[in-house]
C-alpha cells in the first residue's frame, strides 16, 4: 500500500500542465521567466557540424514526445532536445539533453507556403525524459478547444529580445492575449492569411520573435492546468512588435487526431 501511495504521489507531481514553480503573472512586457516555471519548454538544437546550437523552441507533451513547428525541421539535419534549461549561458548539471530519434512533420506542411498552415511537427525522443520538478509535460487541449478573445496566455522562449537583436540567454515570458479569428482576419490585421487552424495572440507592444518558433502559447484552463494551445509559427516581416500583426500560432486543438495517431503508432 505504501509503495502504491508513493507511485500515485509521483504520478500526480509529474502530471501535465502542473509546474512545481509557479510562473509570474500579470506581465505586460517580456521579462525573464521565473526559473523552471515552464517545465515543458525545451530548446531544440540543430547539429552545425562541430557543435549544436539553439534553433527553435518546443513543448514536452509526454515523457518522450515534443511538439514543435514544421518549419523548424529541415531534412537531413540532426536534432537534439534540451530539457530543464533556464539560463543557456550557464552550465547546469541538471539539464538533460536527448537526441531526436524520429521526427514527424505534418504531411500537409508546405515549406514554401508558411501561411497555408499545418506548421506542426512531433519529435520522438531516443529515450524518455527524466520527469522531475524542472521537467514536466504540458497538457494538450481537447479537440476543437478555442479560447475566447483577450484570454490571457503567455509566449515563452529564448528568441531574439527585439528585431535583429541577440537571442535571450534566460528563458523569456510575455503576456499575449488571444485575438479571436474574426478580429485577426480583418484586412488591416492578418486578413485572409489566417486560417481557422491558427490562433493569433498579441498584436500590440509584445510578440514572439526569431528563435521563439516552435515554442508554446501557454494558456491556463479552467481546471488550473496549463495547456500548449499554440505553436509559434510566424509573425510580421516588418518586425517582431508590429501593431495589428499579432504572433500567429498553429492551433494545437486542430491537430489532435494527427497527434494521437502519430504517437500511438510510434
Amino acid at each position: 500500500m505504501e509503495a502504491l501511495l508513493i507511485l500515485l504521489l509521483v504520478a500526480s507531481a509529474n502530471a501535465c500542465g502542473n509546474p512545481s514553480y509557479p510562473s509570474y503573472t500579470r506581465v505586460v512586457n517580456g521579462i525573464d521567466a521565473r526559473p523552471y516555471s515552464w517545465p515543458w519548454q525545451i530548446s531544440l538544437e540543430v547539429d552545425r557540424g562541430s557543435y549544436y546550437s539553439h534553433t527553435c523552441g518546443g513543448s514536452l507533451i509526454d515523457s518522450d514526445w515534443v511538439v514543435t513547428a514544421g518549419h523548424c525541421i529541415h531534412s537531413g539535419r540532426s536534432y537534439r532536445v534540451v530539457l530543464g534549461e533556464y539560463d543557456r549561458s550557464v552550465e547546469d548539471s541538471s539539464v538533460e539533453t536527448i537526441a531526436a530519434a524520429k521526427i514527424f512533420v505534418h504531411p500537409q506542411w508546405n515549406p514554401s507556403c508558411l501561411s497555408c498552415g499545418n506548421d506542426i511537427a512531433l519529435i520522438k525522443l531516443s529515450k524518455p525524459a527524466n520527469l522531475n520538478d524542472k521537467v514536466k509535460p504540458a497538457c494538450i487541449p481537447s479537440s476543437g478547444d478555442i479560447f475566447e478573445n483577450n484570454y490571457p496566455c503567455y509566449v515563452t522562449g529564448w528568441g531574439r529580445l527585439y528585431t535583429g537583436g541577440p537571442l535571450a540567454t534566460k528563458l523569456q515570458q510575455a503576456l499575449l492575449p488571444v485575438v479571436d479569428h474574426q478580429t485577426c482576419m480583418q484586412s488591416d490585421w492578418w486578413g485572409y492569411i489566417v486560417k481557422t487552424t491558427m490562433v493569433c495572440a498579441g498584436g500590440y507592444e509584445v510578440s514572439g520573435c526569431n528563435g521563439d518558433s516552435g515554442g508554446p502559447l501557454n494558456c491556463r484552463g479552467a481546471d488550473g492546468l496549463w495547456y500548449v494551445y499554440g505553436v509559434v509559427s510566424f509573425g510580421s516581416s516588418q518586425g517582431c512588435n508590429t501593431l495589428k500583426k499579432p504572433t500567429v500560432f498553429t492551433r494545437v486543438s486542430a491537430f489532435n487526431s494527427w497527434i494521437d495517431s502519430t504517437m500511438a503508432s510510434n
